[in-house]
C-alpha cells in the first residue's frame, strides 16, 4: 500500500468527524453570571457565534435555580424559562448555508431540565426586509411554552456576503 493511500485513509475519519461537528448547532460560551438573591439563585449570559452567519453574535440570559430553591419548590430538575436575548453584528457579515424557510432553523440548543426542556434559538431569515431574526424560546416534550424573546440583525444597506448568492 503506498503513502498517500495510507494517510487518505487515516484522513477520512477526521474528515467525517469535522463534517459532523459543523453541523452541530452553536456552542455557547458563558460571559456573565448575576446572583439574584442569598439562596443561590443566578442569571447567566451567554454568547453564541451562529454557525453559519460569521459577524454575529447572539446574547442570550437564562435563569439557573440554587439547590435551595429546588428543595423548596420540589421540582428538582428543571429551570425556569424565562430567557431573553439579544443579537448584534461584531464585523463584516458572511451568510453560508442557511434555511430560507419560515420555519428557519436551529442554531443553538441548552437542556433546562434533565431531559424535557430546552433553551432554543432559531434562525428566520425574513426576505422582504432583508433581516435575520433570532427567536429564543422553550422547546417541551409534553407543552410548549409562550415565553420567548426575539432580536434581530439587519442586513439591508449592510456590505454582505452571501456564499450561496443572496436570495431573490
Amino acid at each position: 500500500m503506498s503513502q498517500k493511500t495510507n494517510r487518505a485513509k487515516r484522513l477520512t475519519p477526521i474528515a467525517v468527524l469535522m463534517a459532523v461537528f459543523s453541523a452541530l448547532p452553536a456552542a455557547a460560551e458563558t460571559v456573565g453570571k448575576v446572583g439574584v438573591d442569598w439562596i443561590g439563585n443566578d442569571i447567566y449570559v451567554d454568547a453564541v457565534t451562529d454557525p453559519e452567519v460569521e459577524g454575529v453574535t447572539c446574547h442570550i440570559t437564562y435563569f439557573d435555580r440554587s439547590v435551595i430553591d429546588r428543595l423548596k419548590k420540589g421540582n428538582w430538575f428543571e429551570d425556569p424559562s424565562n430567557n431573553a436575548i439579544a443579537c448584534r453584528q461584531r464585523g463584516p457579515v458572511t451568510v453560508g448555508d442557511i434555511d430560507l424557510g419560515k420555519g428557519g432553523e436551529e442554531v443553538f440548543k441548552s437542556g433546562l431540565s434533565l431531559i424535557w426542556k430546552s433553551l432554543v434559538v432559531t434562525r428566520i431569515y425574513d426576505r422582504k426586509n432583508d433581516t435575520l431574526i433570532y427567536l429564543a424560546h422553550s422547546r417541551q416534550v409534553t407543552e410548549g411554552s409562550a415565553k420567548m424573546s426575539i432580536s434581530t440583525v439587519p442586513l439591508y444597506g449592510e456590505a454582505v456576503t452571501w456564499k450561496n448568492g443572496k436570495p431573490e
